[in-house]
């Protein structure tokens, strides 16, 4: 396994990025992972080793980087603690749905442009709130994202003007969408309305909810980690990159 930290040229200055691809001499389809609001952290590097041990070059990019150096938490991050809310506050401030479709795009040319990255299309999967982000970089690259996958994604489909499903005419990715019960960053009354867009947008997807899988199910460490369906996430995460990718 080859581990290297990169630095990602974007609009708005230099992203601290990991790249991790399974040896030095092969080429490998590309894909990014982008982090849930509490960035990147040991839970995530061993989801994205996992991953790229599974014949992939995973880019881990510092999606705060107009906020923050790594890491974006230099203490303990306790949800509903004063100082955690408010550092989460700072960190959603600083990624805004423009921001996020920019950097999405720049994600996409810098990795594809690594050695030892298969040129041409890359796959991208966001968690959290960066399950929007997913849809905006597939919108950002239609013809270098071949798939995007969403994991536990708020705010896919909303009545705001810039809601991710509205850019759904302008993807060409393939698109996977696994939801989370009671999740009230995308009830079930948006994931409807994003079924809905999927239907009338007609490419190819799917989209479902996993039972009994709480948001933020998918990362080890979590407090709602489901672990059968944290492999389950898995297993359709790489069959998804598998066929489209390969």
């Amino acid at each position: 396994m080859i581990d290297t930290k990169l630095e990602v040229p974007t609009r708005d200055g230099n992203a601290e990025a990991f790249l991790y691809r399974p040896d030095e001499s092969g080429v490998w389809p590309g894909v990014i992972c982008l982090t849930d609001i509490a960035g990147i952290r040991p839970a995530y590097h061993r989801m994205v080793r996992r991953l790229s041990e599974q014949g992939f070059a995973v880019l881990l990019p510092n999606i705060f980087h107009r906020v923050s150096k790594l890491p974006v938490f230099d203490f303990e991050a306790k949800m509903g603690d004063e100082r955690t809310m408010k550092r989460l506050g700072e960190l959603r401030a600083g990624l805004n749905a423009e921001q996020a479709l920019a950097d999405g795009g720049s994600y996409t040319d810098f990795l594809l442009a690594q050695k030892g990255v298969k040129p041409g299309r890359a796959g991208v999967v966001g968690y959290c709130f960066t399950g929007s982000m997913a849809v905006r970089t597939a919108s950002a690259r239609p013809e270098r994202i071949a798939a995007a996958a969403s994991f536990h994604g708020g705010g896919i489909a909303t009545d705001q003007p810039d809601s991710p499903h509205l850019l759904l005419p302008k993807i060409k990715a393939r698109l996977y969408f696994g939801h989370a019960v009671e999740d009230r960053s995308m009830p079930a009354a948006a994931i409807e309305k994003l079924d809905v867009a999927l239907k009338a947008w007609g490419g190819r997807c799917e989209s479902e909810t996993y039972a009994g899988a709480y948001h933020g199910w998918t990362v080890p460490g979590s407090p709602v980690y489901n672990e059968a369906q944290a492999e389950r996430h898995f297993e359709k995460l790489v069959a998804l990159f598998r066929e489209t990718l390969n």
